[in-house]
């Protein structure tokens, strides 16, 4: 996201506004190589990447009446929010945009986007205190916000009911494949990481963390049905960091007799990630919960055409350029894998509609509508083209109020 983020805004060079990525030293040059153009890094200490626009006039307060609640909260449970340490208030910002969960209380002007409520629909996956934290932090960070940001219309539709956000302080922003910010891969990059990754001649491919919510286990069950009771054995190709939670999921594959059909491949770099979405024979996303959904686009872009869960905004993020299964049926997983691998025809025209869907999202028209939050946010006078861009992300009329 961030990393899009940066791409995006670097191709803006219709403008002299500048964009500053705070980052902690010396974790900063994981993002360093995507900025050109007017943006740049900005250190600091105790921070993540969050992009900020220079100042230009006075930014006002804004916290609301929500907060007082979250205080007397906190205060109950020791759950600290963090503050600003000064850095985007000395380097003069008029807003700043936090593009992930993590935030800090400012009075600088700010955009939230908090990606997703799991801790609600799925609080299993998190300890009491974690879902507490959540709770407290997110409401307060909405709270602050001028505006808070989905990548779905599934998105803005769950926040704006578990919090109660006024529907017009909620604006819907899509992302898009990060991969147009990597090297393209050659032939010999292709070569090398089959060669390195000693990968079979055909797989699915599932680039997912090892999270849970992943639903590793679910999709090692219909591996296990497919060979087992339709009589197909489909090779698969797991990368991604394994976590905690990976141990289980190596116990499970051991359980299931897949240890030769499954190979988990880790975390693989840039070059290598294209290379693994264009060797695929397809793409397999069992998630149980995603608020955007990245490996879909991602999948869509490179061409390889995908199953995917139907589960939360991933239908609206996928259309009709995804063979969709029930993410809790293994029966069903299975039986889509399976119609995916064998149907060559099902193959090419799921890759055409997925190539139709990446080309209409680009991190360069995303920008642009960020862009145009932080304007308004800002106080700026607003463009026609900002004005265009927030009606259509949230409907906001052009006095650049809701």
């Amino acid at each position: 996201m961030v990393i899009g983020l940066a791409h995006g805004l670097s191709t803006l060079t219709d403008s002299p506004d500048e964009y500053l990525f705070l980052t902690t030293p010396p974790y900063d040059e994981w993002i360093a190589p995507y900025l050109s153009g007017g943006c740049r890094v900005l250190p600091s200490v105790g921070s993540s990447a969050w992009p900020t626009l220079r100042r230009r006039l006075a930014a006002k307060p804004a916290l609301r009446t929500g907060w007082d609640r979250v205080r007397r909260a906190l205060g109950r449970h020791a759950i600290r929010v963090p503050r600003s340490d000064g850095t985007i208030e000395r380097a003069g910002a008029e807003a700043v945009h936090f593009p992930q969960q993590s935030a800090f209380l400012t009075a600088v002007p700010s955009l939230y986007q908090p990606h997703d409520l799991q801790h609600l629909h799925l609080p299993e996956y998190f300890t009491a205190r974690a879902r507490l934290s959540r709770e407290i932090t997110y409401r307060a960070f909405c709270s602050q916000a001028r505006t808070v940001v989905m990548m779905t219309r599934w998105g803005k539709e769950d926040i704006t009911t578990h919090y109660d956000l006024p529907r017009t302080k909620v604006c819907v922003v899509p992302g898009a494949s990060v991969l147009d910010a990597y090297a393209e891969p050659t032939r010999a990059d292709i070569d090398a990481t089959r060669a390195r990754l000693a990968l079979p001649e055909h797989f699915a491919f599932f680039p997912a963390q090892t999270f849970p919510h992943k639903n590793h286990l679910t999709l090692l069950e219909a591996l296990a049905i497919a060979r087992d009771s339709l009589g197909i054995t489909i090779p698969l190709v797991a990368s991604g960091y394994q976590n905690e939670f990976f141990p289980r999921i190596a116990q499970r594959t051991s359980e299931l007799r897949l240890d030769r059909q499954v190979r988990f491949v880790g975390f693989v770099r840039p070059v290598e990630l294209r290379a693994l979405y264009r060797l695929a024979r397809c793409m397999v996303f069992p998630s149980r919960f995603e608020g955007w959904g990245l490996p879909v686009v991602e999948a869509f872009h490179e061409g390889t055409p995908v199953a995917c869960a139907d589960a939360t905004s991933l239908p609206e993020v996928a259309g009709d350029a995804a063979l969709l299964f029930a993410a809790d049926s293994p029966t069903e997983m299975a039986d889509r894998m399976v119609r995916l691998w064998e149907d060559e025809g099902l193959r090419s025209g799921l890759t055409a509609r997925g190539r139709e869907r990446a080309a209409a999202l680009s991190w360069t028209r995303s920008a642009r509508i960020f862009r145009a939050h932080y304007r308004r946010i800002a106080g700026r006078q607003l463009g026609e083209e900002d004005s265009q861009l927030l009606k259509e992300s949230c409907g906001i009329r052009e006095s650049g109020r809701p």
